[in-house]
């Protein structure tokens, strides 16, 4: 479970200016996925303080600090700086004062700056700040983006999970990650998964080794993070099975308590795993814009039997 982000992968993320050079950011951390922008703590209110959050100055709070008295002013940087705040973030290429800036390197908070507007900032690192905090969970599979859906690719290891990938990839479609997916729960109906660092862009084939997709089929053929909207399980054909051959009513499965639908593939030599996947995205579309194909086959079948009772 992901429960911190360090400050300098936000230094990093949003190309921020450090303006308290003394102060050592590299080991601070923060662990909750939003932000604060301190107005009602600058005129002297610290009831119920977000103190634990990326702490922005916009534009308003700049102004008021420039009309309020030099003593106050001063009463409110120290209470401001005695909170264990992660840092301070001026936007809009504001500059702080050097009184600020003098009590925050004592304090041992980093001040940045960037050049963003306001509004864009906090939007944007609250967004990133949910992704990368949202409970985590790493799998056995493959995730490809086909069509613009999700598809999961899981099964026992071995099965053709990455052949598959990389007929698809052949057929236009990108590879997220391959072995190993990290599946992030960004909210109560999506969930997001990505490849771990080490293994981006990369595929193992048996017999070959490791490809560079990014390399052999260039930047086109890969993503950094997709939605999950769909799993296909991989298993070996079984005669005693039953499988569904109408796909009326969905299965599905769960992760970090979210549920994706689920189809479980039989295979066997001579099926084309890479098309029936392609196929299963483009069904799954279908579905979600409104229209299943197995209703409209039932539902002819029905007015069929209906036109032949009553004649």
């Amino acid at each position: 479970m992901v429960n911190q982000v360090k400050l300098s992968q936000i230094v990093e993320r949003f190309d921020l200016k450090n303006l308290t050079s003394d102060v050592d950011y590299t080991k601070t951390g923060v662990s909750v996925p939003d932000v604060n922008r301190p107005a009602l703590q600058l005129t002297g209110f610290f009831e119920h303080f977000a103190s634990e959050r990326v702490q922005i100055i916009g534009y308003v709070e700049y102004t008021y600090l420039e009309n309020i008295e030099e003593e106050k002013k001063e009463k409110i940087y120290d209470m401001l700086l005695s909170y264990e705040i992660p840092c301070i973030v001026y936007c809009r290429g504001l500059k702080p004062e050097p009184m600020l800036l003098e009590k925050a390197n004592k304090a041992n908070v980093p001040v940045f700056s960037t050049g963003v507007n306001t509004s864009t900032f906090t939007a944007e690192i609250i967004r990133w700040l949910n992704v990368e905090l949202a409970p985590c969970i790493s799998i056995h599979g493959v995730l490809v983006d086909v069509y613009g859906v999700g598809v999961l690719i899981m099964g026992e290891s071995g099965i053709g999970k990455s052949e598959a990938a990389l007929e698809l990839i052949k057929r236009g479609h990108r590879l997220v990650s391959d072995d190993v997916v990290e599946i992030r729960k960004v909210s109560d109906d999506t969930l997001v998964g990505k490849a771990p660092d080490i293994t981006r862009h990369f595929i193992e084939l048996r017999g070959i080794g490791i490809v560079d997709v990014k390399m052999l089929f260039g930047v086109q053929s890969v993503r950094e993070t997709q939605n999950i909207d769909l799993v296909i399980t991989l298993e070996d054909w079984n005669r005693d099975k039953e499988y569904d051959r109408l796909g009326l009513e969905e299965e599905y499965t769960e992760f970090l308590g979210n549920k994706v639908v689920c189809h479980q593939l039989p295979i066997r030599p001579g099926r084309n795993l890479a098309i029936i996947v392609e196929t299963a995205a483009i069904n799954h579309r279908q579905k979600s814009m409104g229209y299943n194909a197995a209703q409209e086959l039932y539902k002819r079948v029905q007015e069929n039997m209906a036109k032949k009772q009553g004649e």
